[in-house]
């Protein structure tokens, strides 16, 4: 199924990020908005069932303001944390979206950030944060101290991360077109796929879910599709997207018959003779397809939510 519909304030998503699910069964949706568009920025509560619980969060500088919001994570107490990548702090609520705090500063020594963007916590409530321009990962506690760092000159432009059930770190790195698994003390276990366009290849991947198997699900972001791998990184499936109308989108287009009628006479699977070979140009004219994925969260029922930034929706698929 399809989950939301491209609206700048309220119900909806405006260039979604990522979402954190939490153990009341609602959805914690970042909006990122663009450049010029202050409205779009905002995180939405909604859940599988397409019901709205509101939103929290607003563009601006101020504690509980974001500019640049990238990633979230939820905590055993339910709380969340949000990267904000431009003002290089986390900001913390509660699964209420009621503001707690922010931390973070400015800078490349151990325990300040650059462009903070992934965000994972462990079973230990050790807070992972990909720093981004300072290509390394960090670690704090949830209180924002820090406690330590792994991934220095292995990793270029880390984006997108998870953990695992045995405490193993795997981290989008984005800048050499892979993933790697890292152990809990910073250890490089594995890595996993290698630069192209081809089956098993990966295009500045952003972020993966990792089932209890070890089966990996890449949102291959420069390749716009989803690509699926075994334990020992071998290409086992791939799709590009599948989007159908969501509940919101249905009720909208109830609403306003005139663009439901337009939309009826027109032709979403165009064949068109593309420019050049790069998917981004398809995924851009045909509507079913990813465009920008940029997040994967798998949850305890083997479901996947893919964000697709945008298209502004989160697309669901059985693992």
């Amino acid at each position: 199924m399809t989950l939301g519909m491209s609206a700048m304030d309220g119900r909806g998503f405006y260039y979604p990020t990522d979402l954190a699910i939490g153990e009341n069964g609602r959805f914690y949706v970042t909006n990122r908005s663009i450049e010029g568009v202050d409205r779009g920025v905002r995180v939405t509560m909604c859940d599988i069932d397409s019901n709205y619980y509101g939103i929290f969060g607003y563009h601006g500088e101020k504690p509980g303001q974001f500019i640049h919001m990238s990633s979230i994570a939820v905590d055993n107490e339910q709380n969340l944390y949000i990267t904000d990548e431009y003002m290089n702090r986390i900001s913390k609520f509660d699964n209420e979206g009621n503001y707690i705090e922010n931390w973070g500063e400015t800078g490349s020594r151990e325990g300040l950030l650059d462009c903070p963007s992934g965000i994972a916590i462990d079973s230990e409530q050790q807070v992972y944060i990909s720093d981004t321009e300072n290509n390394r990962i960090q670690i704090f506690d949830k209180n924002g101290t820090f406690i330590s760092s792994f991934g220095h000159g292995s990793l270029k432009l880390p984006w997108g991360l998870t953990i695992n059930n045995n405490g193993d770190i795997y981290v989008a790195d984005w800048g050499n077109h892979r993933i790697v698994q890292f152990s809990k003390s910073g250890d490089i276990l594995n890595s996993f796929g290698s630069f192209g366009s081809k089956d098993g290849e990966l295009k500045n991947p952003a972020g993966m879910a990792v089932g209890p198997d070890g089966t990996l699900y890449i949102a291959d972001w420069g390749n716009e599709r989803v690509q699926v791998f075994d334990s020992n990184g071998n290409f086992v499936d791939k799709t590009r997207g599948q989007a159908t109308l969501s509940k919101w989108a249905e009720n909208f287009l109830s609403i306003n018959t005139e663009e439901a009628d337009a939309r009826s006479r027109s032709n979403l699977e165009p064949e068109i003779e593309f420019f050049n070979d790069d998917p981004h140009e398809e995924s851009s004219h045909i509507e079913k397809l990813f465009w920008s994925p940029l997040s994967i969260k798998l949850d305890a029922e083997g479901l996947l939510y893919i964000v697709d930034g945008n298209r502004h929706r989160i697309q669901i698929y059985q693992t």
